[in-house]
């Protein structure tokens, strides 16, 4: 197999959309332990264009080595052309979902007509749900769930000491999500509901009858209105933009209320004490089981993947830049023919 070759996205050097190269390469095999997958449908993700960059903001000392030319992406939806002599569960024909090798591997290949990886990181799609929709499952399904429902491993974070543990939610409970419209952002949403809960969602005021339509209790314009003042007696806030403002929602928070930053940003520790809240954060990682369940959910009409847009393989570039124009409703997804 090795020797046969596909097309991928490459990129030889590190820079904008423009680096991005639809070329032939190898065509990978399956290592022991691992799923060849032939790509149907890949899901966008930040880190997709934090690799790209060459991530020029992370200190040197903590920077990832990519080794070049490197095929970007970690979200696919596609179908098993073979597996290594040791996997059980998985067979030529099956149609499979995976977020890939993250956090080990930042990139994980998937850009590209077929990839490899664990058997572990798949779950079996459910035939009434498109590759595409499967597709833009994956990252931001497995990132809503484990900061919201279940971490569902003990890895040490990157972050914090302390592992995260996601609030209980239930009809008494109020989240405010902030980038409610975006990947993470529309599926915390809905699975928020589902749990019972009352949410106000954050975005900019076009997304509002999307987010409305998903099951948001309240809206809060943010090009109108500061949501760190509007909002009051909150439980729970999902940060999925983060970064150095997030620690404006703390006075959102009741006491005993958290604050889950998706992309953490520096507090005042004693700030935190006598607020009396929490702030916890989670590296979101590859686990075909949480994907299973939450395939489920998307099967029985709980959850819907919301597609902002699609394009080709060969047409990366366009997607990134798409990407960088910002204000996504839902998922950037390429489509492979």
């Amino acid at each position: 197999m090795s020797t046969h070759t596909m097309r991928a996205i490459r990129l030889h050097g590190f820079g904008g959309p423009e680096v991005l190269r639809h070329e032939e390469a190898p065509v990978p095999e399956p290592g022991p332990g691992e799923v060849l997958v032939r790509v149907h449908a890949v899901g966008l993700n930040p880190p997709d264009w934090y690799a790209r960059e060459g991530m020029p903001d992370v200190p040197p000392e903590v920077k990832p080595t990519f080794d070049l030319p490197l095929i970007p992406g970690t979200d696919v939806s596609g179908v098993v052309a073979d597996v290594a002599a040791d996997v059980n569960g998985f067979a030529a024909g099956d149609e499979v979902v995976g977020l890939l090798r993250f956090p080990t591997a930042l990139q994980a290949g998937a850009y590209a007509e077929y990839v490899t990886a664990p058997a572990s990181d798949f779950a079996l799609k459910p035939a009434s749900i498109d590759h595409v929709q499967a597709a833009g499952l994956a990252m931001s399904g497995l990132t809503a769930w484990q900061f919201l429902i279940e971490l569902g491993h003990d890895h040490p974070s990157p972050f914090q000491e302390a592992q995260h543990r996601p609030t209980a939610l239930d009809s008494e409970t109020t989240v405010l999500i902030n980038g409610a419209a975006g990947g993470v952002g529309h599926l915390a949403l809905q699975l928020a509901k589902w749990k019972g809960a009352h949410v106000i969602a954050v975005a900019s005021g076009a997304h509002e009858t999307f987010l409305r339509e998903l099951g948001a209790d309240e809206f809060i314009d943010y090009t109108k209105d500061r949501p760190e003042e509007a909002a009051r007696d909150v439980d729970l806030v999902l940060d999925t933009v983060g970064g150095p403002d997030t620690r404006r929602f703390l006075p959102t928070l009741k006491h005993g209320g958290a604050l889950f930053p998706v992309f953490p940003g520096g507090f005042d520790e004693e700030e935190i004490a006598k607020l009396g809240v929490t702030v916890s954060s989670a590296q979101v990682r590859s686990s075909g089981a949480q994907l299973t369940e939450l395939l489920r959910l998307l099967a029985a009409g709980t959850l819907r993947v919301a597609i902002d847009s699609t394009f080709a393989l060969a047409d990366a570039q366009a997607a990134h830049e798409r990407a960088a124009r910002g204000h996504i409703q839902g998922k950037i997804v390429l489509t492979v023919a």
